[in-house]
């Protein structure tokens, strides 16, 4: 499932959001620009490698010293167009709204701690792995977790493809956002033990995801407005979270 767009409009202007955007394409870029040799190297120092942090003594990874920098930058490299592209668009469509109740400096704070939580529950179950960590989705999924308590019954227009036939529906963001976190959750509960072959960081988006559902209490303010909509999904105007 690829989400299109929402239903829900933003009130303020999104600042963060560019920001985040803005950072993941200068460094992109800058990926684009180096040989391969360099590339890896790059990303062995800038991603996150959990063997690093967990067995540094002795080791074939231990020329890329574990570090506190690793941590941070890693969810702002991306290992190719495809990946770039599908992360920022999907934080494009569900980030405004939730910096729409944060704020832009309380919503920066929240998505960073959001990729580090997702990050830690990755190396939890990977502690023994050399293949690096890279990317936004862990931080993305958090945004995704805060809008799946903030608008369940939003509508997102999702590209279904079947085969070759492009299917789009509008489903309730409580159905695609728990759709996606239940496929996260599992194929992450499969490949424990698995043999590591690379690909997608399950458990960083499940960690992602929970961490945004309980971060949000603590990060959205009270006099922030946003769209209000009643159990049936209809809009019926603008409120603060002050008046609930």
């Amino acid at each position: 499932m690829f989400p299109i767009r929402d239903s829900i409009p933003r009130i303020h202007t999104p600042w963060g959001v560019y920001i985040i955007i803005g950072l993941n394409l200068l460094v992109f870029l800058l990926e684009l620009t180096l040989p391969h040799d360099a590339l890896v190297g790059f990303i062995h120092l800038y991603g996150v490698v959990p063997a690093r942090y967990f067995h540094a003594q002795g080791t074939i990874w231990e020329q890329y010293p574990g570090g506190i920098f690793s941590l941070f930058s890693y969810m702002f490299l991306h290992g190719g167009w495809m990946h770039f592209i599908v992360n920022m668009w999907t934080l494009w469509i569900f980030a405004d709204n939730i910096e729409d109740v944060m704020g832009t400096v309380r919503f920066l704070l929240f998505y960073v701690l959001c990729g580090l939580c997702a990050l830690g529950l990755h190396m939890a179950f990977n502690q023994h792995s050399m293949m690096p960590v890279l990317g936004a989705s862990g931080a993305i999924a958090g945004v995704m977790g805060a809008y799946f308590m903030l608008y369940p019954h939003a509508k997102v227009l999702t590209l279904i493809p079947i085969i070759i036939i492009p299917l789009f529906l509008d489903l309730p963001a409580v159905l695609f956002l728990g759709l996606w976190f239940i496929i996260q959750l599992f194929s992450g509960i499969s490949s424990v033990g698995a043999a590591e072959t690379g690909g997608i960081a399950w458990w960083a988006h499940a960690g992602g995801f929970i961490a945004g559902i309980l971060l949000l209490p603590l990060f959205r303010q009270s006099k922030r407005c946003y769209f209000c909509y009643n159990s049936r999904g209809k809009r019926i105007g603008v409120a603060r979270w002050s008046d609930h």
